[in-house]
């Protein structure tokens, strides 16, 4: 049995936690949605409560190791203030950590609580060779006695903030991931049938193991996100400059295969809305991708169109 922050004594000690707040942001800055946030609260809560010192990580889209101020944590840090009720000490440190970091965080007191400026403006935190990424992680871990995983999302990532840190300092899991396990748990182990799966993100060879598990589970597995747009290609339709994960095209057709093996339908988008840009005020339009259609060569796949809508509600709502 994995351990939560039920069974550490937090008095007088300093929490480290990873949080998800990759959170939707619009063209001022201003957070549309806020659901991470109100995720990560039982356990901040908890820990604020149980007298721990609290200090926050967590990465905010994609600045590839650059500080760059659209992805700054700011938004996060008020919203996070406002719903905790207390303040939340936040200064934007393009390394995220200096000597003016490291002095704050050694003068918390139990119950303060602070949060680290985006993880991904350092290079070292995603980086795939690990011997780059590990200074990092002992530089994080150096801040605080435990370390409490709640971003159930990133879990699975090697980072710095994640797996590097647990190496270095005791780890135990907080509220969000422990509900997330509990409820994955059940669904797989008892299944109530249909059972159906949906599944987003980027790369397919990040989820690889999921799915091959999931082909074995599932009734229904619905493939959205820009994850779809390799599966699409795989299946020889053309999606203009969508987000491709061109090393895993051979495993998204090996995938296919694998669950028209096992009976599991394996459902994609039709329909796609598309723009020319990645951005709020870029014109958009519905395309069509099955062959003989497809996403032109100058637009990009940003959304699932209205016909995949219509299809997934429906075999969500059998399920």
């Amino acid at each position: 049995m994995k351990k939560t922050i039920r069974d550490f004594d937090f008095t007088g000690k300093t929490a480290l936690v990873r949080c998800d707040f990759n959170v939707p942001l619009d063209a001022d800055g201003r957070i549309t949605d806020d659901t991470r946030i109100v995720g990560a609260l039982p356990t901040l809560r908890y820990l604020i409560e149980h007298d721990a010192k609290v200090i926050i990580m967590s990465h905010l889209g994609r600045p590839n190791g650059e500080a760059k101020a659209e992805f700054s944590l700011a938004p996060v840090a008020a919203d996070l203030s406002r719903q905790l009720g207390c303040p939340v000490w936040f200064e934007s440190v393009p390394g995220v950590l200096d000597d003016g970091v490291r002095a704050k965080a050694a003068s918390l007191e139990p119950g303060e609580v602070m949060l680290l400026e985006n993880t991904r403006f350092r290079k070292e935190e995603d980086a795939k060779d690990k011997t780059v990424q590990e200074p990092f992680a002992k530089d994080l871990a150096s801040l605080a006695d435990v370390f409490v995983q709640d971003a159930f999302g990133t879990a699975h990532r090697h980072h710095a903030s994640t797996a590097g840190i647990a190496g270095y300092i005791p780890a135990v899991m907080g509220l969000l991931v422990e509900k997330e396990l509990k409820y994955l748990g059940e669904a797989l182990e008892d299944p109530k049938r249909p059972l159906l799966a949906i599944l987003g993100g980027a790369k397919v060879a990040d989820k690889i193991l999921v799915i091959e598990s999931l082909i074995s589970k599932v009734d229904v597995l619905l493939i959205g996100g820009g994850m779809a747009y390799t599966f699409l290609k795989a299946q020889g339709c053309s999606i203009g400059k969508s987000i491709l994960d061109a090393d895993g095209l051979t495993l998204a057709g090996s995938l296919i295969a694998k669950a028209a093996e096992a009976g599991v339908k394996l459902l994609l988008p039709t329909d796609v809305v598309t723009a020319a840009a990645f951005d709020n005020d870029a014109p958009s339009s519905v395309y069509d991708v099955i062959p003989p259609a497809g996403i032109p060569d100058d637009r990009m796949g940003l959304d699932i169109g209205p016909d995949t809508t219509a299809v997934f509600v429906n075999e969500i709502s059998k399920a």
